[in-house]
């Protein structure tokens, strides 16, 4: 209420200080007790900003009159205050995750006024029958982050004018059933992929389906051809086996205004950087950016690394782990004026699907996911290797052996980072099969029949076994006399040391292992039958306890990482 007993607040006046907390919340409603201080307009704003209007008042004041100390405990113009004990549990609930270059970010908002303000901000897409209606589950959420290059209404500063944008920069979301983790897989703009028939929402209600196409760069399934987030939904789906329940997605802008809003961005540089063609221009070492030097840090790849979309993928995930930092760091959780700023241009750079698409869901998504500690945020690049259909590599596809290995962890919500939960539950209650000596690849003797019902997996493994693992004794049974659900590996109780080096290649779970009861002879070969749980030689048929070896990562609370 103001001092004439209205109900028309100035939005920025509903941030209440928490004495509790250490920070300010705001308000959902009214606020009935004298006893809580309320910050003066000197502890709210910053000198040079003008305060902004309540509904009904004009900007020199007039016409609505100022909020008063009256009926409220009196607060001392100071822009001082004691630093209560913060609990980080009750703290404002604001929570940043993201992607570009741009950024999954989701602040806790209430109040009439600012629902109304807020939530005539955000765009949404109906995305048909991928996704999910709910902003929280008990279970994981996978939620896809895309920054589009569309350049629509920005002129000519970054080229390919009036472009309606593609998937330039996409992170797949992963977080945890227990939210005691997430994993954030950048998925490259040039992989080679298809991209399967997809549903799209015309603007009179109807449903057109936009043909697939097969072997084509990851990004056009975005805005090629009418395609719509949905589309790159879908082929995310296709492409990991991973389902996202909803995306986000943001334009150029949103780098620079978000960025602009916390008041800049660490980043780290192991070199001077002068790129002509994102118009970074940085020493070596570390710099806060913000605005269009923020925006020229995420464009930038031919100055980094091996100068491709990779190495700018880098670049991105450094930014936004600092981000994250950032917007979860004591300095914005208490500043009123920051999470306004962060508020309003979150929501105006977001284009979500209907299952969020309103405040109040984005709200309770922001709360549901603020509990992972940003310690097990990890951020990793899909496993590729060089396109080998061309001379000139400009494209890539993925690495068969380690990208499945991935995808089976966030799909069996395993997590990157070392979380002592996770690792304890990992833990075989028994391991007696798979400990002890293993045996010499070279002398690891092993007949391979197909009961996977995938064509030529025998001779797949075979091949593997021979060229990537230095077992020259292995053999193709042909096809099992009928299809299995689970690989088996059957041996001699004198072969132990060799069924325990195939275990190790294969990832086989001790279930799998058949140990006989009759020594075999000297040269005979144990018998493994792929079953339907084998998907290719070199991916484990067991899910994964840790990230595979190589693969590109890294940790959100790492500020040690500077771009090269």
């Amino acid at each position: 209420m103001d001092t004439q007993g209205r109900k028309h607040v100035d939005p920025a006046d509903q941030w209440v200080f928490d004495p509790e907390t250490g920070s300010y919340q705001l308000r959902l409603e009214p606020e009935e007790s004298p006893a809580r201080a309320v910050p003066t307009q000197g502890t709210r704003r910053r000198p040079e900003q003008p305060p902004k209007p309540r509904s009904g008042e004009n900007r020199d004041g007039s016409g609505g009159g100022r909020r008063a100390a009256q009926g409220r405990a009196a607060v001392p113009p100071s822009r001082r205050r004691p630093k209560p004990k913060q609990s980080r549990k009750k703290k404002a609930l604001i929570w940043t995750a993201a992607s570009v270059g741009f950024v999954l970010v989701t602040v806790t908002v209430g109040g009439y006024a600012l629902y109304e303000h807020f939530n005539n901000n955000i765009n949404t897409v109906d995305t048909g029958t991928i996704g999910t209606d709910s902003a929280t589950t008990d279970g994981p959420v996978n939620i896809l982050v895309i920054g589009t290059d569309s350049r629509v209404g920005l002129g000519k500063k970054y080229g390919d004018v009036g472009s309606v944008g593609h998937a330039d920069t996409t992170i797949l979301f992963h977080v945890s059933k227990d939210r005691s983790n997430a994993t954030a897989i950048s998925i490259p703009r040039d992989i080679i992929t298809d991209i399967p028939d997809c549903p799209t929402k015309q603007a009179d209600g109807t449903t057109k389906i936009i043909p697939g196409t097969d072997n084509v760069r990851f990004n056009t399934s975005l805005g090629q051809d009418g395609r719509d987030p949905g589309c790159t939904m879908r082929t995310v789906k296709a492409l990991t086996g991973i389902t996202p329940d909803h995306f986000m997605m943001a334009n150029f802008d949103a780098v620079k205004d978000l960025s602009t809003a916390v008041g800049g961005v660490e980043v780290c540089l192991a070199k001077n950087i002068d790129d002509p063609d994102s118009h970074l221009k940085l020493s070596k070492g570390r710099h806060i950016v913000k605005g269009e030097q923020a925006l020229a840090f995420v464009r930038t790849r031919h100055s980094v690394g091996l100068g491709g979309d990779l190495s700018r993928i880098e670049l991105q995930q450094q930014f936004l782990s600092s981000m994250i930092r950032t917007m979860k760091s004591s300095g914005t959780l208490t500043s009123p004026g920051k999470l306004w700023d962060l508020a309003n241009v979150a929501t105006k750079a977001l284009t979500v699907d209907t299952g969020i698409g309103s405040v109040k869901k984005l709200s309770d998504l922001a709360k549901d996911l603020s509990k992972v500690n940003t310690k097990n945020i990890t951020f990793a690049t899909v496993p590729v290797i060089d396109n080998p259909a061309e001379k000139v590599h400009a494209t890539v596809v993925l690495d068969r052996t380690r990208a499945p290995q991935l995808f089976a962890m966030v799909n069996k919500d395993i997590s990157l980072t070392e979380v002592k939960k996770k690792a304890a539950a990992s833990k075989s209650p028994a391991a007696s099969k798979l400990t002890g000596t293993m045996a010499d690849p070279a002398y690891v003797r092993v007949e391979v029949f197909n009961g996977s019902g995938i064509l030529g997996a025998a001779q797949d493994t075979v091949e593997w076994l021979q060229n990537t693992k230095g077992d020259p004794r292995s053999t193709n049974g042909g096809n099992a006399s009928a299809d299995i659900a689970n690989t088996t590996l059957e041996y001699a109780p004198n072969q132990a040391d060799q069924a325990r080096r195939l275990a190790d290649w294969m990832g086989l779970p001790e279930s799998a292992l058949k140990e006989g009861t009759k020594k075999a002879a000297e040269l005979a070969n144990m018998k493994l039958t792929l079953g339907k749980d084998f998907t290719a030689p070199g991916t484990p048929v067991t899910t994964p306890t840790k990230a595979p070896e190589g693969i590109q990562k890294v940790e959100a609370n790492d500020k040690s990482v500077c771009a090269k």
